[in-house]
């Protein structure tokens, strides 16, 4: 109980000492307001490829769905913070909503398409995601059809996204290290095995997509208040695709590598932003180099755990 106090005084540590780096960085005008929109971006996609990988990495379900997700988020924030005087209200009203109907959604397409495998699953999930889209964009009482909807009270800054992309990190490893995670990624490594053992399979498959679902809506929320606008072409199929990518990048099981892939990659397109359309061809370059040295992605399966390295300084003033 005592290292789990010390890991948990020290994780705090770490997590106030990263919000006050950013704070002094905006506040000196270092991070300015071109660079803020940068690293509010690496946030949100820190949070949706966190939610992905739970789902990919740990579960080992390859879903190509968590645009619908975003997108139901982002219109449910959309429509109550424009409906609310007070906005910041409308939002927390938004997300909530928003979350839970992307809980029922994954519930729905959860149940019966888990049961598929491989490519078949990947099919289902991202006809599922363009079934969104698709009533989205012929829903125009609600969602405004293809204008989508614009002058969304602008209101979310780096800050509410720091706290949510920390609640949402919180909630998806404490989903991993526990029983429930541990039986989860019993089924990525083994699906028979764990069956044989007790393991109910498809209900751990859902639990794990149902999460990932509600983060990916809580990032759209935010994503939604922070343009300003939202529109059907926001939540096409590149867009899993560039969320995928993220997790792919840093190492398929990695939130590690998760985290580290969305800031590199944040970097890298923040820095060839002045180079046009080539900027697109020298992105994929980048990623082509970095899958034939690094196949299996910059961390692989490794973590950084810091619990150790509190352990270890424990141990060593035991001694």
């Amino acid at each position: 109980m005592q290292r789990l106090h010390k890991r948990n005084i020290a994780w705090l540590g770490l997590i106030i000492a990263g919000f006050i780096a950013l704070y002094v960085l905006n506040a000196t005008g270092i991070i300015n307001s071109y660079y803020r929109i940068t690293l509010m971006t690496i946030m949100l996609n820190i949070i949706y490829a966190v939610g992905l990988n739970l789902v990919l990495g740990v579960a080992g379900q390859f879903s190509l769905g968590h645009a619908g997700f975003i997108a139901i988020g982002a219109y449910a924030a959309a429509i109550f913070s424009k409906a609310f005087e007070n906005p910041y209200l409308g939002l927390g009203v938004g997300m909530l909503v928003g979350v839970i109907l992307a809980v029922v959604v994954a519930l729905l397409v959860g149940i019966p398409t888990l049961r598929l495998k491989g490519d078949y699953l990947a099919i289902a999930t991202l006809g599922v995601s363009e079934i969104i889209r698709v009533l989205i964009n012929n829903w125009r009482s609600v969602t405004n059809g293809p204008a989508g909807i614009s002058e969304i009270p602008t209101i979310t800054n780096w800050q509410i996204v720091y706290v949510f992309m920390v609640i949402t990190t919180i909630i998806v490893l404490n989903y991993v290290y526990s029983s429930t995670g541990r039986a989860t990624r019993a089924i990525e490594q083994n699906e028979i095995a764990a069956e044989a053992m007790g393991v109910r399979v498809t209900r751990y498959k859902v639990g794990a997509f149902v999460v990932g679902a509600a983060t990916a809506a809580i990032g759209g929320a935010l994503q939604a208040t922070m343009l300003g606008v939202v529109t059907p072409n926001d939540y096409t199929f590149n867009r899993s695709i560039d969320i995928l990518i993220f997790v792919v990048f840093g190492g398929i099981g990695s939130f590690t590598g998760t985290f580290i892939a969305a800031i590199v990659l944040g970097i890298i397109n923040l820095v060839l932003q002045d180079y046009g359309q080539l900027r697109m061809v020298l992105y994929a370059i980048a990623l082509i180099l970095i899958m034939i040295f690094k196949p299996g992605g910059l961390m692989g399966t490794k973590e950084f755990k810091f619990g150790q390295l509190i352990d270890r300084s424990s141990d060593k003033e035991v001694v």
